[in-house]
């Protein structure tokens, strides 16, 4: 029975999403290929001092992510610096220096991880005019790298990529606002929280008192999930009922975080002039995102363990109002794309089911990924599938007209060993280093305490946010080392697809012949799927097997 459940949700969600695929699609292709400016957009730009009109090479446009990117660390930062003296502190106190640094960089990178309790911690002010804004921002830099590699593609003999500060000027304003907008006042309606109300006193029905803070909560709902970003108003994020209160919002905030990811293949198969091959890519993502689903479903549904038997299904740690398969469904989503957003604690999950959110992150977040990181994810992934078939068949590889060489294939080889490198550094250097007390943080010993450390930097570094809740990330050695893994995951991967971006636009569309391999099918398809799973298994896997898996095998 929880098999029909699964389908009929699964099914549920692809039946929506594919009413919305052509016409956000359509919408983002326009947003992109327009060469007109809205009048308001025209006064950004010349406030800004910005020639819309004027394309940038991949450095130019490189400088231009990382410039605003350094700025919006430092104004980030200071507002949390001089949090006390700002309207609508609620009385914190001011955050404290590598926290400060590290919510910075995780809010600027579109991770969202966070290593404190936000309704204890951050004022409205912090919350709206920082955290906030950096939802929307960070998403559109991520949406504008990805449209400047489709650019590489389709562009011929270009020493151009676009224009950075258009391309996150259009996402903001006509693609994120919009949404948000609407879909805020529609989860307002459905009972999120939206004031600027203090603390609520409440008597439990323990016969205890607590406090409940309110605020600006559906403004941030909105955006955190469609910018893939995931950072929560509260500590228990989406399973607090202020931000997440029933069924409807649960399947709303799904539906907001895989509809731009998923969207934007239908946008790069209009920019490249084949919408087949948006579907190849699409079908990919569909293999692996529901190839996780089922594993957790199964994970949690059937065990050994009497008491999970009888209770019908691993229950602990999720909400008796979502059950297990709206549970799996909302973590899945989460964990294949880098939004990071819980309605359940991950870190209760039986071993195996643990496992396959941990696995969707170090995919790569491809399934379908965040908003643009996923697109140029699987793209490079892509050209690397490219690179192997024409290995295979003794020809020259080829991707859209574009011939993939030695250079292309260097920053490709380059952008899939960062994350894992990061990942296992950090990992390796919070087992080993004595000052860093690793064990201090993890309240699990053994493998699962081994599994909370490595959740917690795969996370970091594929700028995903979730956290096994068992692990204590806020230490100075966490908060930086955490904080740096955020930027090392961001912006060395984003500087090899400009980088990338910047060769194939110089080239020139070579013609089709008998001999091309086609890359708009299903073979082409599930040769992608076989990749993106072998490159990260023969990563991965020694680290799986020392936590998660061998975890499982004790249970």
């Amino acid at each position: 029975m929880v098999y029909f459940f699964a389908v009929m949700a699964l099914l549920l969600v692809a039946v929506i999403l594919a009413a919305i695929y052509k016409p956000l699609g359509d919408y983002m292709y326009n947003v992109f290929t327009s060469d007109k400016d809205l009048f308001f957009e025209k006064w950004i730009y010349k406030i800004i001092g910005v020639d819309s009109k004027k394309g940038q090479t991949w450095k130019a446009y490189l400088r231009g992510v990382l410039g605003f990117s350094l700025l919006s660390v430092l104004v980030l930062y200071l507002l949390q610096r001089v949090q006390a003296w700002l309207p609508f502190s609620l009385g914190f106190d001011n955050v404290p220096g590598p926290l400060a640094f590290n919510t910075a960089a995780s809010f600027v990178t579109n991770t969202n991880w966070q290593s404190y309790s936000p309704d204890v911690t951050l004022g409205y002010t912090v919350q709206f005019a920082g955290l906030a804004v950096q939802n929307f921002v960070s998403a559109a830099v991520g949406i504008a790298v990805a449209i400047a590699l489709v650019r590489g593609f389709a562009w011929r003999k270009s020493e151009t990529i676009g224009n950075f500060w258009v391309d996150l000027t259009r996402t903001t304003m006509r693609i994120l606002m919009p949404i948000s907008v609407v879909m805020g006042i529609i989860l307002i309606a459905l009972g999120v929280v939206q004031n600027f109300a203090g603390f609520v006193d409440v008597n439990t029905i323990a016969g205890g008192h607590q406090s409940i803070m309110q605020g600006p909560v559906a403004s941030q709902e909105v955006i955190k999930e469609l910018g893939t970003n995931g950072g929560g108003f509260f500590n228990a994020n989406s399973s607090h009922p202020y931000e997440n209160p029933n069924m409807w919002t649960n399947l709303i905030e799904i539906l907001l975080m895989l509809c731009i990811p998923v969207a934007l293949t239908r946008t790069f198969g209009r920019m490249v002039g084949n919408v087949k091959q948006g579907y190849a890519l699409l079908g990919a993502m569909v293999i692996l995102f529901t190839i996780s689903f089922f594993a957790v479903v199964t994970a949690e549904s059937f065990s050994n363990d009497a008491i999970t038997t009888l209770t019908g299904g691993s229950l602990e740690g999720k909400e008796n109002r979502f059950g297990i398969v709206w549970s799996g469904m909302f973590g899945t989503t989460s964990t294949s794309t880098s939004t990071g957003a819980v309605d359940s604690m991950h870190d209760s999950y039986t071993a195996i089911g643990g496992m396959m959110y941990m696995f969707n992150m170090m995919l790569g977040e491809v399934s379908p990924g965040g908003v643009g990181a996923g697109l140029y994810g699987i793209l490079v992934m892509a050209v690397v599938a490219v690179f192997i078939a024409g290995l295979m068949v003794g020809r020259t590889p080829e991707y859209l007209g574009k011939k993939i060489g030695p250079r292309e294939m260097k920053m490709a080889s380059l952008y899939f060993l960062v994350m894992p490198i990061v990942v296992v550094a950090g990992v390796a250097l919070s087992a080993a280093v004595p000052f860093a007390q690793a064990s201090d943080s993890m309240n699990n010993g053994g493998n699962h305490g081994f599994s909370e450390l490595v959740y917690a930097f795969t996370s970091a570094a594929n700028n995903n946010g979730s956290a096994f809740a068992g692990f204590g990330a806020d230490t100075p050695w966490f908060d930086t080392m955490l904080g740096l893994a955020v930027l090392l995951g961001r912006f060395l991967p984003i500087a090899l697809v400009l980088a990338l971006a910047g060769s194939l636009a110089k080239q020139d569309i070579v013609p089709v012949t008998s001999g091309t391999m086609k890359t708009d099918t299903r073979l082409f398809a599930g040769l992608l799927v076989f990749v993106i799973f072998i490159i990260s298994a023969l990563t991965f896997f020694p680290t799986l097997a020392l936590g998660p898996l061998a975890e499982g095998l004790v249970a």
